[in-house]
């Protein structure tokens, strides 16, 4: 497959070649461990230093408010988990949204069935969570309120200053997975008010296993490992010396490239969507294009399910996705699609396209051409598509 027909960019991320030539010292010549004494150590605390200080700038953050993980998911843990056993003694009651990625899904799961009051709050029809329905919501004993800041798979983008705005009023701490935010459009963690932001380095173009944990100060969580006192003891073990310099890098360069990113990739996503309406009959769009991430579309195909087109098409060298990729293999509908009304069947006939900087118009009228025969191939087999 060539790198141009990829539309999976919201999966994951090629590394940028620049990224990778700043990380390579530190595989082999500058491998040491950056806790020990000599100075050869010290030049690797100190390039640490500089990409904790890449990264904050990237959300207008402060330094030492910056936390290195393994990734989204340790970090969305990491703020929910850590917030809620801080303050157990205080309340038990944790909001979150029905369409919020599983890394706080399953987390909040997890912890209901450890006693903990969960609420799931529902969305509107592009999939919005109302501030309205948030201060409903909120009790005398809630603790945590965590919103992501835009969907993996539909790209809607939340209120987040206004949900937030509710939490605070009600003294509650405010956590917001932005993951699919961050280096894409500006995230200013000061102008949006959270207390707590995760986002990941590959999804910026950087390497896979680095996460952050945007911590702001004063703010104190319980650690979920224990060990050294790395990270100011918020996250034990000895650091990822090259996945952080990589992740500090991946961050100068989103911070630098942003507005060009979305000149490019904006047109080619509505010349995607406007060929796909020309062409292909019976489909939906998922979620509020026009208000949402700018590299983001998701479609439902009438009476065929997204997985055979899928195959089909990466059958001709083009990777997109059906759904979120954490359960692209999941036999059941998405619970995104689910959560803002669609059918069980529409869902399960969803395309998610997502774009990035490899992209061109070449690779993009080139899946426009092998869509349609592919789609009307598959409905000359649905009994569903004959029936209708």
């Amino acid at each position: 497959m060539e790198i141009n027909n990829y539309f999976d960019y919201n999966a994951t991320t090629p590394v940028d070649p620049r990224v990778v030539d700043e990380m390579k010292p530190f595989f082999s010549e500058n491998f040491h461990n950056p806790s020990s004494f000599y100075s050869k150590a010290g030049e690797a605390s100190y390039a640490i230093k500089i990409a904790r200080e890449r990264v904050a700038k990237l959300i207008n953050a402060n330094e030492d408010e910056i936390f290195f993980t393994s990734g989204g998911t340790e970090s969305d843990n990491l703020a929910v988990q850590g917030i809620v056993s801080r303050f157990k003694e205080k309340g038990n009651h944790i909001i979150t949204s029905s369409i919020e990625h599983p890394a706080v899904l399953k987390t909040c799961e997890f912890l209901a069935k450890q006693g903990y009051e969960v609420t799931f709050l529902p969305v509107d029809e592009k999939g919005y969570v109302s501030p309205e329905e948030l201060k409903s919501s909120m009790k005398e004993n809630t603790i945590l309120v965590t919103i992501m800041h835009a969907n993996n798979e539909i790209g809607i983008i939340q209120p987040i200053k206004e949900l937030a705005k509710v939490a605070h009023s009600k003294g509650v701490y405010f956590h917001t997975d932005a993951v699919q935010t961050t280096g894409k459009i500006p995230v200013d963690v000061k102008a949006l008010d959270v207390d707590l932001l995760s986002f990941s380095s590959h999804k910026i173009y950087g390497p896979k296993g680095m996460g952050v944990l945007y911590k702001k100060k004063g703010i104190k969580v319980d650690p979920l490992l224990f060990g050294g006192g790395h990270e100011k003891g918020v996250r034990a073990g000895t650091e990822n010396v090259t996945g952080i310099i990589g992740l500090g890098k991946a961050a100068e360069l989103a911070l630098a490239e942003m507005d060009g990113e979305e000149k490019k990739l904006r047109p080619l996503r509505d010349r995607i969507k406007k060929g796909i309406f020309d062409t292909v009959p019976e489909i939906l769009v998922n979620g509020d294009p026009e208000n949402g991430l700018y590299n983001t579309l998701n479609v439902s195909i009438k009476y065929i399910e997204g997985e055979s087109i899928l195959a089909m098409l990466d059958g001709q060298g083009f990777a997109l996705s059906s759904g979120s990729a954490c359960s692209s293999k999941s036999l059941e509908p998405s619970h995104v699609l689910l959560a803002i009304g669609l059918k069980h069947e529409d869902a399960h006939g969803s395309l998610r396209i997502s774009l990035g900087k490899y992209n061109t118009e070449e690779a993009v009228d080139g899946l426009l051409k092998a869509l349609p025969p592919v789609v009307e191939r598959l409905r000359s087999m649905s009994p569903f598509w004959q029936s209708k």
